[in-house]
């Protein structure tokens, strides 16, 4: 196993690139696909490994449940540096759980405010208005999804933009973009060289609903037009969790992109441009982190099991 075990821990820094360049070349769903696959297979990973690295720490503390076995020197040198990294592994793997269901509880709670929020409305039908001054969108996904809006909101958007309010809020539930936020948000709690991959996926799902409520409504000046409309007269609304037509984050490079030409709707991006060798060194460093978990995985299940007495 060797020092493989600690592989997982730093292979989040190769999507490092492909997080910075992902909006240039790269579709938004492709983008969207890549950077989450990414992130949820390196968080298992280090995970993973923390806990591989917990195992042997475990077995040397006085009176753990654990075989005496799992204590030999043969299992100990199965993990580098285990006296240090055994014990430094116990806290940091209670750290990563803690913090991983925060985030999911976090997002369950955000969710059933949003569902309290429309008690007494009406059953039917995909959109909820609001009677509510402060101006905010967002899509509340569910059994049968629903695209939230205040009144306020409405009163400041033409007809229009309107149409491109509800395209985009639709898009986010078509897609399931609510999924692919919470993998990230997991991810990045799991470990901290991520959090540049999930302030990525919070950028591409917006471009993804835009291109999308660009593509419904016909026009991309239009949605371009309503994005910053609705950053303007939205600024300090909440948007919690939930994906948001005006959720915070780089509304102006939205815009830009929106004013230049529609992205390729598919293919990978070449090897020639920048943003090729980063898209497949993050391919490369997710396959790496898996094999090293498998890996590292089996051989420690063979030392314990030839550890352990039957």
């Amino acid at each position: 196993m060797g020092v493989l075990v600690f592989l997982p821990l730093v292979l989040p820094l190769t999507t490092w690139p492909v997080a910075r360049r992902a909006e240039q070349r790269l579709h938004p769903r492709i983008a969207t696909w890549l950077l989450s696959v990414s992130a949820g297979v390196l968080a298992v990973c280090s995970t993973v490994c923390l806990a591989l690295v917990m195992v042997v720490g475990t077995a040397q503390l006085p009176g753990n449940p654990l075989p005496d076995g799992w204590s030999d020197p043969e299992v100990r040198q199965a993990v580098p540096c285990d006296q240090v990294a055994g014990r430094a592994a116990i806290p940091a793997l209670v750290a990563v759980l803690v913090a991983c269901g925060r985030v999911v509880w976090q997002h369950r709670r955000v969710r059933r405010r949003a569902e309290q929020a429309l008690v007494g409305l009406p059953g039917t039908g995909s959109v909820a208005v609001l009677r509510d001054d402060v101006p905010y969108a967002y899509a509340l996904p569910g059994r049968r999804g629903r695209v939230v809006v205040s009144r306020g909101m409405l009163s400041r958007l033409e007809r229009a933009e309107r149409r491109a309010l509800f395209a985009h809020e639709r898009a986010h539930l078509a897609s399931s973009h609510h999924r692919f936020l919470l993998v990230v948000g997991v991810a990045a709690r799991a470990n901290p060289f991520l959090v540049p991959v999930r302030t990525a996926v919070a950028y591409s799902v917006e471009r993804w609903a835009d291109e999308e409520a660009a593509a419904v409504v016909g026009s991309r000046r239009v949605v371009a037009r309503a994005i910053g409309r609705a950053a303007l007269v939205s600024r300090g609304a909440p948007a919690g969790t939930l994906a948001a037509f005006s959720a915070p984050g780089p509304v102006p490079r939205r815009v830009a992109a929106l004013l230049a030409p529609a992205p390729a709707a598919g293919g990978w991006s070449s090897v020639l441009t920048a943003v090729g060798p980063a898209t497949w060194t993050a391919a490369v460093g997710t396959a790496v982190s898996a094999l090293a978990s498998v890996n590292s995985a089996v051989t420690l299940f063979l030392v314990l099991k030839a550890a352990t007495p039957l």
